[in-house]
């Protein structure tokens, strides 16, 4: 009685499922990272959630630098790249001029 090899499902589907998430990820620069440390900004789960929600609407529309106003904080993301580049909380959102961006997403 020979035993039959179990099909192994090709690696090219798992690489480009690796890709499809890697592109539907979420990603923080260091100056962004660093923002929300020194701001003391906590993201949850959900508002992780939102953002990325936020971005995909905002690809949709072929946005290519969006600002993303959540309750009392700003993000500016690389839509293309699903990159938050900066975060600013709600002081110092205050009298700011938010330049090179070509759209914006508000988060209720």
């Amino acid at each position: 009685m020979q035993r039959t090899k179990t099909a192994q499902a090709p690696a090219a589907p798992e690489a480009s499922f690796e890709r499809v998430l890697q592109n539907n990820l979420l990603k923080f620069s260091n100056h962004a990272a660093k923002r929300l440390e020194q701001r003391g900004i906590e993201l949850g789960d959900r508002q992780l959630d939102q953002i990325s929600s936020a971005v995909d609407k905002a690809a949709a529309k072929g946005s290519k630098e969006s600002l993303i106003l959540m309750k009392d904080m700003a993000l500016i993301v690389s839509v293309p790249n699903r990159t938050v580049v900066t975060a600013l909380d709600g002081n110092a959102m205050k009298d700011n001029v938010f330049t090179q961006i070509d759209s914006a997403v508000i988060i209720s």
